[in-house]
Protein backbone atom coordinates (compact mmCIF):
# COMPACT_ATOMS: atom_id res chain seq x y z
CA UNK A 1 0.00 0.00 0.00
CA UNK A 2 2.75 2.49 0.62
CA UNK A 3 4.49 2.03 -2.96
CA UNK A 4 0.88 2.37 -4.28
CA UNK A 5 0.75 5.56 -2.65
CA UNK A 6 4.53 6.59 -2.95
CA UNK A 7 3.89 5.87 -7.25
CA UNK A 8 0.39 8.26 -7.28
CA UNK A 9 2.73 10.65 -5.37
CA UNK A 10 5.80 10.51 -7.87
CA UNK A 11 3.10 10.71 -10.67
CA UNK A 12 1.35 13.83 -9.60
CA UNK A 13 4.50 15.38 -9.22
CA UNK A 14 6.03 14.96 -12.31
CA UNK A 15 2.93 15.67 -14.52
CA UNK A 16 3.10 18.98 -12.41
CA UNK A 17 6.77 19.39 -13.76
CA UNK A 18 5.93 18.58 -17.12
CA UNK A 19 2.70 21.04 -16.75
CA UNK A 20 3.84 24.37 -19.48
CA UNK A 21 3.83 28.04 -17.53
CA UNK A 22 0.95 29.78 -18.32
CA UNK A 23 3.26 32.53 -20.10
CA UNK A 24 4.88 30.30 -22.69
CA UNK A 25 1.25 28.96 -23.05
CA UNK A 26 -0.47 32.06 -23.96
CA UNK A 27 3.04 32.82 -26.15
CA UNK A 28 2.72 29.58 -27.91
CA UNK A 29 -1.25 28.84 -28.39
CA UNK A 30 -3.28 32.28 -27.69
CA UNK A 31 -1.93 35.43 -28.41
CA UNK A 32 -1.81 34.67 -32.31
CA UNK A 33 -5.67 35.22 -31.84
CA UNK A 34 -6.34 36.82 -28.05
CA UNK A 35 -2.85 38.64 -28.33
CA UNK A 36 -0.22 38.72 -25.57
CA UNK A 37 -2.20 40.23 -22.67
CA UNK A 38 -5.10 38.22 -24.01
CA UNK A 39 -6.56 41.77 -24.45
CA UNK A 40 -8.05 40.91 -27.95
CA UNK A 41 -11.23 39.47 -29.22
CA UNK A 42 -9.91 36.16 -31.44
CA UNK A 43 -11.07 36.21 -35.05
CA UNK A 44 -13.59 39.48 -33.71
CA UNK A 45 -15.63 37.24 -32.22
CA UNK A 46 -15.07 36.06 -28.53
CA UNK A 47 -15.49 37.72 -25.50
CA UNK A 48 -12.06 39.47 -24.04
CA UNK A 49 -10.03 36.57 -22.70
CA UNK A 50 -8.42 38.83 -19.39
CA UNK A 51 -12.12 40.33 -18.65
CA UNK A 52 -13.40 36.93 -17.84
CA UNK A 53 -13.65 35.22 -13.63
CA UNK A 54 -11.14 32.24 -13.34
CA UNK A 55 -13.97 30.16 -13.08
CA UNK A 56 -15.28 31.02 -16.36
CA UNK A 57 -12.16 30.91 -18.39
CA UNK A 58 -11.86 27.35 -16.33
CA UNK A 59 -15.49 26.24 -17.41
CA UNK A 60 -14.75 27.21 -20.60
CA UNK A 61 -11.23 25.66 -21.41
CA UNK A 62 -12.45 22.30 -19.99
CA UNK A 63 -15.93 22.47 -22.07
CA UNK A 64 -13.24 22.95 -25.53
CA UNK A 65 -11.17 20.34 -24.48
CA UNK A 66 -14.40 18.07 -23.95
CA UNK A 67 -15.12 19.25 -27.71
CA UNK A 68 -18.39 20.66 -25.71
CA UNK A 69 -18.45 24.00 -26.31
CA UNK A 70 -18.89 26.46 -29.57
CA UNK A 71 -18.77 30.04 -28.03
CA UNK A 72 -19.23 32.12 -31.37
CA UNK A 73 -18.36 29.63 -33.70
CA UNK A 74 -14.82 29.09 -32.37
CA UNK A 75 -15.17 25.73 -31.64
CA UNK A 76 -13.34 23.55 -33.93
CA UNK A 77 -10.46 26.26 -33.51
CA UNK A 78 -10.16 25.84 -29.66
CA UNK A 79 -11.27 22.23 -29.60
CA UNK A 80 -7.45 21.73 -31.51
CA UNK A 81 -5.67 24.82 -29.03
CA UNK A 82 -7.38 23.10 -25.40
CA UNK A 83 -7.24 19.33 -26.57
CA UNK A 84 -3.27 18.75 -25.37
CA UNK A 85 -3.55 21.31 -22.20
CA UNK A 86 -3.87 19.44 -18.88
CA UNK A 87 -5.99 19.83 -16.02
CA UNK A 88 -3.17 21.43 -14.10
CA UNK A 89 -2.37 23.87 -17.12
CA UNK A 90 -6.02 24.86 -17.72
CA UNK A 91 -5.99 25.62 -13.93
CA UNK A 92 -3.11 27.83 -13.78
CA UNK A 93 -3.98 29.59 -17.12
CA UNK A 94 -7.63 30.30 -15.47
CA UNK A 95 -5.29 31.87 -12.45
CA UNK A 96 -2.97 33.95 -14.82
CA UNK A 97 -4.97 35.37 -17.84
CA UNK A 98 -7.08 37.86 -15.21
CA UNK A 99 -3.73 39.03 -14.05
CA UNK A 100 -3.08 40.61 -17.66
CA UNK A 101 -5.78 43.39 -17.41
Amino acid sequence: MKNVVLALGLFGCMAMLNAAAPEEIIKTKCQACHGAKMEKQALGKSRVTNTMTPEEIKKDLLGYKAKTLNHFGLGATMWGQAAALSDEEIDALAQYIPTLK
